[in-house]
């Protein structure tokens, strides 16, 4: 009996059991992992799309082949041409040349616009000065505009001058055209702006520079003379 009590008192020894531990943060190698393929994905999505939007601009060229827009001063009209020297009371020796000289001038100008190309044009508001010896006496303004494909349109616009004060060596100058050579010569300048529209989305501007020279008959009162040039594209 004493002998069975001892091995009940004496059994095996007990442990406390441990228990699993979850929780804490991740390792971080992981997420930055992650991260840098995140950024690599969007990276290569990026540079694809700009691959194709350049291929689809490379095939849309190709297709539809811009061409120079032509722009040119077609013609001049004339309502009048006047001028007038200083009153004698302003010029009191008439041996001496005019300090000054009064010019009024009335013209329409009238531009063609060509548009070759396959797809629509969009043309900026422009602003043509009209000169005698390099002075400014007036502008032409010309309203922006689109123009459809395979077409050409008629700008019309008029400059009025009244009694624009020409002064020193111009005065004799002018003086001396309208009396003695009946031909008085101004020069039209401006540059236009276009860009070539295709589906929906417009190219870059172009630039057109019309330079045109004009001769008036003040005794005629009409256009003698015009030839026009351009400085990069030509009309």
């Amino acid at each position: 009996m004493t002998t069975g009590s001892n091995a009940d008192h004496y059994g095996p020894p007990s442990y406390p059991q441990r228990r699993p531990h979850y929780g804490g943060a991740p390792p971080s190698y992981g997420s930055s992992a992650s991260f840098r393929g995140c950024c690599c994905c969007i990276f290569m999505l990026v540079i694809f799309l700009a691959l194709l939007a350049l291929a689809v601009a490379l095939v849309v060229v190709l297709a539809v082949k811009p061409r120079k827009p032509q722009f040119d001063l077609d013609q001049v009209a004339v309502q009048y041409l006047l001028v007038a020297p200083p009153s004698p009371a302003a010029s009191p020796n008439v041996a001496e040349a005019p300090a000054a000289a009064y010019l009024s001038l009335n013209i329409t100008l009238l531009f063609t616009a060509v548009n070759p190309n396959k797809v629509g044009i969009r043309y900026a508001a422009t602003a043509f000065d009209v000169m005698y010896h390099g002075v400014p006496l007036g502008v032409a303004a010309v309203p922006g505009f689109e123009q459809p494909a395979h077409s050409t349109r008629l700008l019309q616009t008029r400059v009025i001058v009244d009694r624009f004060n020409v002064l020193q060596s111009d005065a004799q100058d002018l003086i001396r055209d309208a009396a003695l050579n009946d031909r008085v010569e101004f020069r039209i300048t401006g540059d236009v702006a276009a860009k070539i529209l295709v589906l929906g989305f417009s190219s870059p501007k172009v630039q057109v520079s019309v330079d045109c020279a004009i001769d008036i008959s003040p005794k005629r009162q009409s256009v003698t003379y015009k030839q026009c040039g351009v400085d990069g594209l030509s009309v």
